[in-house]
């Protein structure tokens, strides 16, 4: 029996390229969660994201994710009741890896060949993090998921998604939020919040608007990596976005271009 190492990586249709060929997805650990319950890990939300990625992965789409652990474990706001913060956000980093490894066996449902490479070092279960190694897993067609953050405390994974993604050389960091993308304010609370369509990183960080934390909206800045807030939620979102439709929030350097 061919095993899912064995098949080979799909290749881009030449006819039908996509925008992107080499994409990050950032996935809050509160995506993997009942919206109902808000906590634990919703077997039947995780397999659509896997469904909308091993969508991607068929049409030759190279797919590198950073997932959360917020739905398990949320470092800053647990410290807050008193825990040590650095303990915390251990804590919160191995949280991550759960939620990896439940992304892994949803995408390997789907017959997509995966690696979970996690920042601290958990052997029995995942790769260490090598920069070298992800980028031969992706380019060999592969889904690469990094887990542990940035392996250091006091840092998001939002930070850690626009690292990777500067690391990895990826073209492009969807970010799946709730929403259809970003707002001038919370319109769940705000009926008079305004829907931006495309934004500057500059105009991001100025007007404070919650895209990324600072530290990631400017290593995204510095590297000329654009970024797409879309509602995964809805089905066929990613593709649409990767192929070039303008869905949700750009966030680039208008002088160098957004890819879409």
């Amino acid at each position: 029996m061919t095993s899912l190492e064995d098949l080979p990586a799909p290749q881009i249709d030449p006819s039908d390229p996509p925008a992107w060929r080499r994409i990050l997805l950032k996935l809050s650990g509160e995506a993997f969660a009942d919206p109902e319950v808000g906590r634990g890990v919703d077997s039947g939300i995780v397999a659509s994201y896997a469904s909308q990625l091993a969508d991607l992965y068929g049409r030759g789409v190279q797919v590198a994710c950073v997932v959360g652990g917020g739905n398990i474990w949320r470092g800053l706001s647990d410290a807050a009741t008193g825990m040590e913060r650095v303990t915390a956000d251990n804590m919160g980093m191995l949280a991550t890896v759960i939620n990896a490894l439940a992304l892994q066996d949803a995408l390997e449902r789907e017959q997509v060949p995966t690696r979970v490479q996690s920042a601290i070092t958990v052997q029995q279960v995942a790769e260490p993090f090598i920069r070298r190694r992800a980028m031969r897993h992706l380019e060999l067609g592969r889904v690469v998921i990094f887990a542990g953050g940035t392996g250091n405390p006091f840092f998001t994974t939002d930070t850690t998604a626009a690292l990777r993604a500067a690391e990895i050389g990826a073209e492009v960091i969807l970010k799946a939020t709730n929403v259809d993308g970003v707002y001038t304010s919370d319109p769940r609370i705000d009926p008079d919040a305004e829907r931006l369509t495309d934004v500057t990183f500059t105009e991001v960080l100025q007007r404070n608007l919650r895209v990324m934390d600072a530290a990631a909206i400017a290593l995204c800045r510095d590297n000329a990596i654009p970024i797409v807030v879309l509602d995964l939620s809805v089905e066929g979102n990613i593709r649409r976005v990767v192929w070039g439709e303008k869905i949700g929030t750009l966030v680039h350097d208008r002088s160098g271009g957004g890819g879409s």
